[in-house]
C-alpha cells in the first residue's frame, strides 16, 4: 500500500453495485478526479441492467492500479456459474447476469476474465485500523492474510464469515438466512470494519453501528440494482 499512498490521497469505498454500471461508472470517475484509490466491497452483478458493464469497468480499474474488488458471496458464485457448476441460479439475479453476458459481443473474453479476476479477489484487506470485507468479521482478519485464491475454491476457515457474515440455520419469511451481527461487538476499539451485503440502511444512506468492544462496521449497501442506489464514502489516509 506504501506505492498507493503516494499516488492516491485517500481511499472511495464503494458498495455493492449488483450490475448498476451507470452509477458505478460515476463512483469510479468521481474518484480518478479526487485522486482516491477505489475500494469496491464485492457483489458487481446480479439484478442491475449492465452486469457486463460493471465487470469491464472493475477489472480495467484494478489493471490500472486504480482500485480492486473484493470477493462477495455474488462475484464467488458467478465465477462458479462460468465453470460449469450445478448451481440454483435465481432468474432475476444470476440468471439475469448470465443472459446479459451471453449477449455481449466479447462475451467469451468475459467470461474468462471473470473467472480469473473473481479468482485472485481478496477476501479482506486490512489498512491501519480499516478492514474492507463483503459480509462480516471476525478478530483474526486484523492478523491474518486472506487466502490468494479465494475466489477460485470453496470457501473455508475465515472465508464463509467474509463472504456470508454470520448466520443461523434459519430463514427468514423473504427467503433470506437468518443473519446475527454479534461479530460487531468484537469488534477493537479504533478499528473500523466497512461492509456491504445486506441492506441495513433505513434513510438511504450507509448505516453505522458501533460495538461493545468500542469499534464501529460501517454498512455500506443501499440496494444499488435492486430498487435502491450505489453509495460510497470517502476517506482519508
Amino acid at each position: 500500500m506504501r506505492d498507493i499512498r503516494a499516488r492516491f490521497q485517500g481511499i472511495r469505498v464503494v458498495g455493492d453495485v449488483h450490475g448498476d454500471a451507470e452509477a458505478f461508472h460515476a463512483a469510479v470517475e468521481g474518484a480518478a478526479e479526487e485522486r482516491l484509490f477505489v475500494i469496491q466491497l464485492g457483489d458487481l452483478t446480479d439484478g442491475g441492467p449492465d452486469g457486463p458493464g460493471v465487470l469491464r469497468r472493475a477489472f480495467t480499474l484494478r489493471a490500472a492500479g486504480h482500485g480492486l474488488f473484493m470477493l462477495g458471496n455474488h462475484d464467488h458464485k458467478l465465477r462458479r456459474a462460468l465453470e460449469g457448476a450445478s448451481l440454483r441460479i435465481e432468474p432475476n439475479g444470476l440468471g439475469r447476469t448470465l443472459e446479459q453476458i451471453g449477449a455481449a459481443a466479447d462475451a467469451e473474453t468475459l467470461r474468462r476474465r471473470a473467472v480469473e479476476e473473481i479468482g485472485r479477489a481478496p477476501a479482506w484487506l486490512r489498512i491501519d485500523q480499516r478492514l474492507f470485507v463483503h459480509g462480516g468479521f471476525h478478530p483474526r482478519m486484523l492478523h491474518a492474510p486472506p487466502p490468494p485464491d479465494a475466489g477460485a475454491r470453496k470457501p473455508e476457515g475465515l472465508v464463509p464469515r467474509a463472504l456470508f457474515g454470520q448466520v443461523t440455520s434459519r430463514m427468514r419469511e423473504d427467503g433470506f438466512p437468518e443473519r446475527l451481527h454479534d461479530w460487531v461487538d468484537r469488534i477493537p476499539q479504533g478499528f473500523t470494519i466497512y461492509c456491504g451485503h445486506e441492506v441495513r440502511s433505513s434513510d438511504g444512506r450507509p448505516y453505522m453501528q458501533l460495538g461493545a468492544g468500542g469499534g464501529a462496521a460501517v454498512f455500506m449497501d443501499t440496494g444499488a440494482g435492486k430498487g435502491g442506489h450505489l453509495s460510497w464514502v470517502d476517506l482519508p489516509w
